[in-house]
């Protein structure tokens, strides 16, 4: 990165400050809170609980193999749904007006093997303002050089196929994170365009909760039923493949689909547009309608109104949409949103054929003209 992304045209901005101020409006004729109802504070029982009963049903040694090995993949959903649900409002201090409420809901991130410390930098501060920028928005890397998703890039052979591979390496998501990922993010010199320095603190809950962790979800199973290491390994790899499909499908299905954009920054590093007209370029909606998928994912299946406002609570994303859609209508702004949840994925296979298999073909043909 050679340049700090700059947002300049201004003139755009008129958009998010009429949005922002009936959004505003619709929480005061209703006397609502931003932050979380009784239907969260639901969610978050519910999630919670179901995540202890399912890790005290496998420690209980009542089931066979088959069946414990189904309840550590129900384990590794339940971990992505608390992650959805709980942590990710709670990081963004949208759950609770009561900032240390938020902090404490925040480390259940740790029980999940994730860093709510790093997560707030990399994700609050970079993704959401840098999105789908490549070389600035780490969330969209997901695999460097087997995932393209970069115009710039020049495609290889391997990446002809990643319609078909992409969505086995999801399932590897959660497992980087847990073993690799944090440990990087932390001790490279910068997160995006983001440089920090490190609390001391944050250098002993990282490193102490990361055993914890391991010691949790190995160590407890192999002391309790008396199995070999490579056992609980094998549980410990099925529920980290299972959290890593949620999270990795959720998470690609809101920014990799038709019509979201890529942009790259001009050589002084500037993008031509505002903030908010970027979010609206570059982020999704799918199953707007569907009570299931906005119950499990954390109304992360509304990125569209998650991005332009962060703090508030996702359970307000309904209401919040029908303002946010009736006013890009009238700023003439794109509103992107599949129907379903099977629509979203045809639509990122799409995305990603493009991105390898059709790029590589028109990478071929234009070489051949050259020649």
């Amino acid at each position: 990165m050679s340049h700090k992304v700059k947002f300049i045209n201004t003139n755009q901005s008129a958009f998010f400050a009429t949005t922002r101020k009936r959004v505003e409006l619709y929480f005061k004729e209703n006397n609502l809170s931003k932050n979380g109802n009784g239907l969260m504070w639901t969610k978050a029982v519910f999630f919670l609980a179901g995540f202890l009963s399912l890790y005290l049903l496998i420690l209980s040694g009542w089931f066979g193999v088959w069946a414990m090995l189904g309840l550590a993949v129900l384990l590794g959903a339940f971990a992505a749904f608390i992650g959805f649900n709980v942590c990710h409002d709670a990081i963004h201090g949208s759950f609770s007006q009561n900032s240390r409420v938020n902090k404490g809901l925040s480390y259940f991130f740790y029980l999940i093997g994730a860093n709510p410390y790093l997560w707030n930098i990399s994700h609050n501060i970079v993704h959401h303002t840098y999105t789908n920028i490549p070389g600035h928005d780490e969330d969209i890397e997901v695999a460097p050089g087997l995932i393209r998703l970069d115009e710039s890039e020049k495609v290889n052979r391997v990446q002809r196929y990643q319609h078909l591979y992409a969505f086995w390496l999801y399932g590897l998501a959660s497992l980087s994170w847990v073993l690799r990922k944090d440990y990087v993010k932390f001790f490279q010199k910068s997160i995006g365009q983001h440089r920090a320095k490190h609390p001391k603190k944050e250098y002993f809950n990282l490193f102490f909760y990361k055993i914890l962790h391991y010691f949790l979800f190995i160590g407890v199973p192999v002391l309790v039923l008396h199995l070999s290491w490579w056992q609980a390994a094998l549980g410990f790899l099925a529920m980290h493949l299972a959290e890593g499909v949620v999270m990795g499908l959720v998470f690609q299905l809101a920014h990799v689909v038709e019509g979201t954009d890529f942009p790259v920054p001009n050589e002084q590093g500037n993008v031509e547009e505002a903030w908010a007209e970027h979010q609206m370029r570059t982020t999704a909606n799918f199953a707007p309608k569907s009570a299931v998928a906005s119950f499990l994912l954390g109304g992360l299946n509304r990125q569209i109104e998650h991005h332009l406002f962060p703090k508030v609570c996702h359970v307000h994303y309904p209401a919040v949409a029908a303002i946010v859609r009736k006013t890009a209508a009238e700023f003439d702004l794109p509103y992107l949103e599949s129907p379903t949840f099977f629509a979203a994925l045809q639509s990122h296979y799409r995305t990603l054929r493009r991105f390898g298999k059709e790029a590589y073909r028109e990478q071929a043909r234009s070489m051949a003209l050259v020649s």
